[in-house]
């Protein structure tokens, strides 16, 4: 099933007359939970949506593999959403259903999509026609893991495994950042990563380092390796979302 109109709400939208919106517009329709984790052996997830406004919300949800822009109908992806599109009344929630369709993913560690959930603004009601007012549609994106069964180690241990070095920037040799290796089978989303030189502190930030796989981390204003040992504190995101610190080495905690 297509849904062109909402497609078109994916940017800022129906508009009339002069522009004027509250500073405390925000999105009534709250996604419980900051992230979804999808053990492979689970029938299906469940991530429950409530409407904390005062009026009805209509809701198109999907799921993209980390692409913004990406066409909420292009398909390709290996869940299955139920419902796509919904009304919630006010006060009232909705429950969205996760279904793996069992397309082909790797067994040796996580992989991440995106779950996209975009509130569309009720029509105006009659004695609001002749004002100038801007509708906003507001759209939450938060991450699902996929999570195949017999990984190694625990995802609340991967944080302490990473690894951290100096290096020079690839694109610019003269510029320095931290690269974080990480040997875990799992996703480790950090806040951000601080460094202290000369008795200032800078702080990079934050983005995911992916199993297997490394990251780097710039630095503004950092202009030349600290001296002494590498001492690096940073803080990562836990799978109930909570923010953890962390250090490397682990021993300085």
């Amino acid at each position: 099933m297509r849904f062109p109109l909402l497609n078109k709400l994916l940017a800022v939208l129906f508009c009339t007359g002069t522009l004027l919106v509250s500073a405390s517009a925000s999105a009534t329709v709250i996604v419980t939970g900051t992230r979804v984790i999808y053990p492979s052996d689970a029938r299906e997830v469940t991530v429950k949506l409530n409407n904390n406004g005062t009026v009805p919300a209509l809701v198109q949800s999907w799921i993209d593999s980390g692409n913004l822009k990406e066409d909420p109908n292009a398909g390709g992806m290996p869940f299955t959403l139920m419902p796509p599109v919904t009304r919630i009344d006010p006060d009232k929630g909705q429950s969205l259903r996760l279904i793996y369709t069992h397309d082909p993913l790797p067994q040796d560690r996580e992989s991440v999509f995106w779950l996209n959930v975009l509130e569309i603004p009720p029509k105006p009601a009659k004695a609001d026609v002749d004002q100038r007012l801007l509708q906003v549609a507001f759209r939450t994106r938060i991450k699902i893991f996929f999570r195949p069964t017999g990984l190694k180690g625990e995802a609340n241990e991967a944080p302490a495994k990473l690894s951290w070095a100096w290096e020079h920037d690839a694109t610019n040799h003269n510029k320095l950042v931290l690269r974080a290796t990480n040997p875990t089978p799992y996703h480790v989303s950090v806040v951000g990563a601080k460094v202290t030189s000369g008795g200032k502190t800078y702080e990079s930030d934050s983005q995911m380092v992916a199993p297997l796989s490394n990251a780097t981390f710039a630095f503004k204003d950092l202009e030349r390796q600290p001296d002494g040992p590498l001492k690096v504190n940073f803080e990562t995101v836990n799978d109930y979302g909570a923010i953890v610190p962390a250090a490397f080495p682990a021993s300085s905690n």
